[in-house]
């Protein structure tokens, strides 16, 4: 997605990214870039707050029906629209989304463990918990024996099926806004964040919240690039630290994406830790290099070196 173009390239870009996912999401996205009375709205917003995500979880916050036609949405955006701009300033998208541990797990096992897992842009930390979810990869194989519950998805090329879980012996993260899992508020904006017709992922998502329950990770509050360092040092005391991210790194601009993968490739050249990102073609260019990705899918990358393109939601992952 690209969070940085005008407004209606946004929309019509996140349109064909929802396409197959979300028919609601992909209506109303269209109908967003046709309108521009709402356009000019959005405008108003700044730039990392037009989002699509963001703003069409808003309206479904102060009550636009999902699924439903785009009427509903644009009549709570203009009618209700002092209640969802104060909710677009106040919240941000922090989806969490659990399922695409199914295409990092893979990754993780390639690295020797026990493992240190520090996640930039934690959110809540669901996604510090691979070792306890079973997997089911379609095409290629599974990986059971955790007592959780099963992520699926779909697999292509010659992806290497774990033996066994990832040994995770430390979990931290850093987040602008680390969300509590006994925070009922947090986790139910968590929710709504979920796509409308995904009634799986919301499932997956409470299950998730239960899983981190029961053993919350090291999670702190600020800048990444403030916190990484001394994260890193606390875990390199557990295991062999790895820095790992998912669609996260988009919400940089475009300068600190740069600085960030010079970070990460000098981190990595000091021997300080393993890299896995999970971004957009677009966000690390670098990283991507001239690989074909087709619509939807990220570069999964282990150390910047591309290892599969992975669907958005973790559905599918197609290792290279």
């Amino acid at each position: 997605m690209l969070l940085y173009d005008d407004v209606v390239t946004e929309y019509r870009d996140f349109a064909t990214y929802a396409a197959g996912d979300s028919p609601c999401f992909e209506e109303w996205a269209l109908g967003v870039a046709e309108d521009e009375e709402v356009v000019a709205w959005l405008g108003t917003l700044p730039p990392l707050k037009r989002q699509p995500n963001l703003v069409l979880a808003a309206a479904r916050w102060h009550g636009a029906p999902a699924p439903g036609p785009y009427a509903g949405l644009r009549r709570v955006l203009l009618e209700r629209e002092p209640d969802v701009r104060a909710t677009i300033m106040t919240r941000a998208t922090q989806t969490n989304e659990v399922g695409r541990l199914a295409t990092l797990t893979p990754v993780l096992a390639l690295l020797p463990g026990p493992l240190a897992l520090v996640e930039v842009g934690a959110s809540a930390g669901l996604c510090l918990y691979p070792d306890r979810y079973d997997y089911a990869w379609r095409g290629a194989g599974e990986l059971r024996g955790s007592g959780g519950p099963v992520l699926r998805a779909d697999a292509g090329g010659p992806l290497p099926v774990p033996s066994a879980h990832p040994d995770v012996a430390w979990r931290g993260g850093v987040d602008l806004n680390p969300l509590e899992v006994a925070d009922a508020d947090a986790m139910a904006w968590l929710e709504n964040l979920v796509w409308p017709e995904q009634d799986e992922r919301r499932a997956r998502l409470r299950a998730a919240v239960e899983v981190t329950r029961r053993e919350p990770p090291v999670l702190r509050r600020g800048d990444l690039f403030d916190h990484l360092p001394g994260l890193l040092d606390e875990a390199a005391a557990h295991g062999t630290p790895v820095v790992f991210h998912s669609a996260v790194v988009a919400y940089l601009e475009v300068p600190q994406r740069r600085r960030f993968h010079e970070l990460m490739g000098d981190l990595v050249a000091a021997g300080r830790c393993r890299w896995i990102s999970n971004e957009g073609p677009q966000v690390l260019p670098e990283v991507t290099g001239s690989l074909e990705v087709p619509p939807g899918r990220f570069v999964t990358a282990l150390d910047g070196v591309p290892t599969a393109l992975s669907h958005g939601h973790g559905h599918a992952v197609d290792w290279v």
